[in-house]
């Protein structure tokens, strides 16, 4: 029997300040995001074989790549993000071996607005640490994720996931020129996280989105001095602020008209951050008794967040199944990135 390094690490809500954290708004203005990471995970197993071959596998998409010890290995394709984590650790890191074996499952689509992409880097990483025994700490394991996604694979967004799924819980993010940041780790009372647990909805509404697209033009937005966009942006990133109050001093009642601020706004930063769809959506969960909720991620679909005092949650997600999707359930976990060896069973 032979080891097998696993690591999982989890996907994030974002609750406030989102698109604060993309170049080049949070380089001239600084960006502050509050997130926190639920019970949804991107998971890797990593295997030395002796068959001569690296082996990329992504169960949730079942796919499949095969290349020999010698064979370049393309950045492109649908499993571009395994590889990209892979050719950057041999450059870095060079180790022998005769072969290796990387699997990977992603319990979220890509485009969902959860972070999985930057989350399944983190998560390789972690393996990589745990196989060749790597001295990274949680900020250099992020920055090395973010590197990878938009210095190596030229892959368009933010900072906040790599960070999120690197150091878990619920945290407060600035992040400023030059890349820094810095990541505030927020002590909010375990009673306050079970009411949001059991007030907030997390519907998937069917449609993964390009954010790459909206992003860009968000971020051309700042670099031409759009007025609207950046007006838009400072004010969500004061709704960070606001979140970070509201959570922290046990004002629950106010988070759902914190999401609803953000969600008016956000839909000034870029183009088809929401379409008719999502405000049907957004409106029908309202009415049902919602105080207001966000688009998750960097808009177009995917998951959508609300926030449904009392008893309402109930209402609103009968009134939520008139729409194709589905609520997931989750909780919010404390644990970022975690890694470990295991046995492989022959």
């Amino acid at each position: 029997m032979g080891k097998i390094y696993r690591s999982r690490a989890p996907l994030r809500l974002g609750l406030a300040g989102g698109g604060t954290d993309v170049s080049p708004y949070s380089d001239l203005y600084g960006g502050a995001i509050l997130n926190a990471t639920i019970s949804l995970f991107a998971y890797v197993d990593l295997e030395k074989t002796n068959d001569g071959t690296i082996i990329f596998e992504a169960k949730d998409f079942e796919t499949k790549e095969i290349y020999g010890l010698d064979e370049p290995i393309p950045s492109k394709g649908p499993l571009n993000l395994l590889k990209g984590v892979y050719r950057r650790i041999m450059k870095d890191f060079p180790f022998e071996h005769q072969g290796l074996k990387i699997t990977s499952y992603v319990q979220a689509p890509p485009g969902s607005g959860l972070g999985s992409s930057s989350t399944l880097v983190v998560a390789l990483i972690g393996a990589f640490v745990e196989m060749l025994k790597l001295p990274l700490g949680e900020y250099d394991i992020a920055h090395y994720a973010f590197e990878i996604e938009r210095i190596d694979l030229n892959l368009e967004g933010g900072k906040q996931d790599q960070y999120a799924a690197t150091f878990g819980g619920f945290n407060y993010m600035e992040f400023y020129k030059d890349d820094k940041t810095i990541v505030n780790p927020l002590r909010v009372k375990s009673d306050y996280i079970f009411e949001l647990e059991k007030n907030i909805v997390l519907f998937y509404t069917a449609k993964s989105r390009e954010s790459a697209r909206i992003i860009h033009e968000q971020a051309e937005n700042v670099r031409s001095q759009n007025k609207t966009s950046i007006d838009a942006m400072h004010r969500i990133k004061e709704q960070s602020i606001m979140m970070k109050e509201a959570l922290l001093k046990g004002e629950l009642q106010k988070i759902g008209e914190i999401f609803d601020f953000g969600h008016q706004h956000k839909k000034n930063m870029a183009s088809n951050i929401s379409n008719d769809r999502l405000d049907k959506i957004y409106n029908k969960a309202k009415t049902a008794g919602a105080t207001g909720g966000k688009i998750s991620g960097a808009g177009g679909g995917g998951f959508m967040v609300f926030y449904c005092p009392g008893t309402t949650r109930y209402d609103v997600i009968r009134s939520l199944s008139e729409f194709e999707g589905k609520t997931i359930p989750f909780l919010f976990t404390e644990r970022g990135l975690t890694h470990w060896t295991g046995i492989r069973n022959k």
